[in-house]
């Protein structure tokens, strides 16, 4: 039993560091970690997933937020929609057959990978569109010398578009659909890649929380899978979010393509198989 508990703590600590590192949240890596490794039930991962997601972001939000990475402005506006579309999602996860609910998840991955490869540099927008500038969402990108560069937002009805379904994922499949938000913001919204991703790692936490309340009130999260999971995956998050502003933009997008893919595939042939 404690090698068992052991494992899934490796495996959440690794997925908590990905994730954060990222903007995808911890599960994102734990739920195929949890069905394709360990044999568990999708609803059951899930469950154990939303709940470490809302660990994840208790852990590497706090830093971001501190070190002036995290738009706070943007995730308010756009956590109206994400929290609408997560309790919409949980309540569809309790009626959804497992193979559907996989597939929707390779779905997903696929998605995101297709809009992350569509975005080239990381530019920054000066001049935000009329909406964005009404709801003064602006902020400042940190600089290594200290320095800070002034953004601005666009495209603020298409992000909050997208957000809904970011909401209805996570509910859906557990995985605080940090992917979809990162995607919305850094392909949409204009916002640049680090600010995307802290941005993101703050709002996931409010989103999976509201779906794994339906979780819990369904009795679907087992505490005994739930509880090494959200310690590893919190020890990850604060670990990635120590290395997050050093990073290199075009390193981490290709790792975020490439980790996009392979979860998509497996996802992908474990529904197929199991139709």
């Amino acid at each position: 039993m404690l090698s068992i508990l052991a494992s899934l703590f490796v495996l959440a600590l690794a997925a908590g560091f990905i994730g954060s590192l990222s903007g995808l949240g911890g599960g994102v890596f734990i739920v195929p970690a949890l069905v394709l490794l360990a044999g568990m039930p999708m609803k059951i991962a899930v469950g154990a997933s939303l709940i470490s997601v809302v660990a994840t972001c208790a852990g590497a939000s706090v830093a971001f937020v501190r070190d002036g990475w995290t738009n706070l402005r943007v995730a308010m506006v756009l956590e109206c929609a994400t929290v609408t579309g997560a309790v919409a999602g949980a309540l569809l996860a309790g009626i959804v057959s497992q193979p559907a609910l996989e597939a929707m998840f390779s779905l997903m991955m696929l998605q995101s990978a297709y809009f992350a490869i569509q975005k080239h540099g990381d530019e920054i927008v000066a001049t935000g569109s009329a909406l964005a500038r009404r709801l003064r969402l602006v902020g400042e990108l940190p600089g290594a010398d200290g320095a800070t560069t002034h953004y601005e937002v666009v495209d603020v009805p298409a992000g909050a578009s997208l957000m809904v379904v970011a909401g209805l994922l996570s509910g859906m499949l557990g995985v605080g659909a940090g992917a979809v938000k990162v995607m919305a913001m850094d392909y949409f919204m204009k916002m640049p890649l680090k600010v995307s991703s802290a941005t993101s790692n703050f709002m996931i936490g409010v989103t999976a929380g509201a779906g794994a309340l339906v979780f819990l009130a369904r009795g679907d999260v087992s505490t005994t899978i739930a509880a090494p999971v959200a310690l590893g995956v919190t020890a990850g998050a604060l670990a990635g979010s120590r290395i997050l502003p050093s990073a290199n933009v075009a390193w981490l997008r290709m790792v975020f393509i490439i980790l996009l893919l392979l979860i998509a595939l497996q996802m992908g042939w474990r529904a197929l198989s199991g139709l």
